[in-house]
């Protein structure tokens, strides 16, 4: 299976600092004194860097103290885990751009909620609630609306052709009021629209549905290359082969617990019926 390679998760700490100066690619570059072209090829993993090379974009990102990481990146010592308060330092827009370029990257993305609808599945207002509810919880920056654009955007990609979503949720998911109910119903009536559409799959895992597996904890699955996992304080990227071989085995699991079609349907229209009630 084809792995992201060290300079392309390199360039994507690239990209987040340049986009937390609220620069453009070509702005940023103008800053550096490079050609546009060299900014987009070390953003997109397609050219490494030289140490000077990350010193100067670090400065020049007003972050002098990420230098030592990025060297860091540089020498194959990837940190796989990485804070909510460093992830969110510069506000929402930058870990949503990375979402975007992870998505792009990735024809079949898998994945597994407990407790929240999907963030390639949520309307605007859902993810408003959602990236809200973030900022306060960790005390960060509150660009909340270029988030939810950006979030927004990174939808785009369900509509492009070969790209496949297989998501599996808790039903318990399709209740937990992080945003007003009419909100939640809303969103519930983008998910029994997304349930026709050839690039998504979506299955639920009934309560009291017997499981072989404890469902812990929400995860995404990109390809067969890559797993992020979400905690309540770190964001955990996991490219061991022996973790993605278990991640998957987890899906699988949950996968044959999970109903479709029709039966997904009438889950949904259920819990929309009985948030309409309250």
């Amino acid at each position: 299976m084809r792995r992201i390679s060290g300079e392309a998760h390199l360039g994507a700490r690239l990209r987040e600092l340049r986009t937390e100066t609220g620069l453009t690619g070509r702005e940023f570059a103008v800053q550096l004194g490079w050609p546009a072209s060299k900014v987009s090829k070390l953003e997109n993993g397609k050219q490494t860097p030289s140490i000077a090379d990350l010193v100067t974009w670090a400065k020049t990102a007003g972050q002098p103290d990420a230098v030592a990481e990025l060297k860091g990146r540089l020498h194959g010592l990837e940190s796989r885990y990485r804070t909510w308060k460093r992830l969110l330092a510069g506000g929402h827009r930058a870990r949503q751009e990375a979402g975007i370029a992870h998505t792009r990257e990735t024809t079949v993305t898998r994945g597994y909620e407990s407790g929240i609808i999907p963030g390639v599945f949520q309307t605007a207002e859902y993810a408003r609630s959602v990236l809200t509810h973030f900022t306060d919880l960790h005390g960060t920056p509150r660009d909340i609306e270029e988030g939810v654009r950006a979030r927004i955007r990174r939808q785009e990609a369900l509509y492009e052709p070969g790209k496949r979503f297989q998501f599996i949720l808790a039903e318990a998911a399709l209740y937990v009021r992080i945003c007003p109910p009419e909100v939640l119903i809303t969103q519930l009536d983008r998910l029994t629209g997304l349930l026709g559409m050839d690039t998504v799959t979506l299955g639920i895992v009934p309560l009291g549905a017997p499981v072989t597996v404890v469902p812990k904890h929400g995860f995404w699955i990109f390809d067969d290359r890559l797993v992020i996992v979400e905690t309540w304080n770190t964001e955990m990227w996991l490219d061991d082969d022996a973790d993605v071989a278990l991640y998957s085995a987890i899906w699988n699991r949950l996968n044959k617990t999970a109903v479709y079609g029709p039966s997904a349907h009438r889950l949904v229209v259920r819990a929309r019926g009985a948030l309409a009630s309250t």
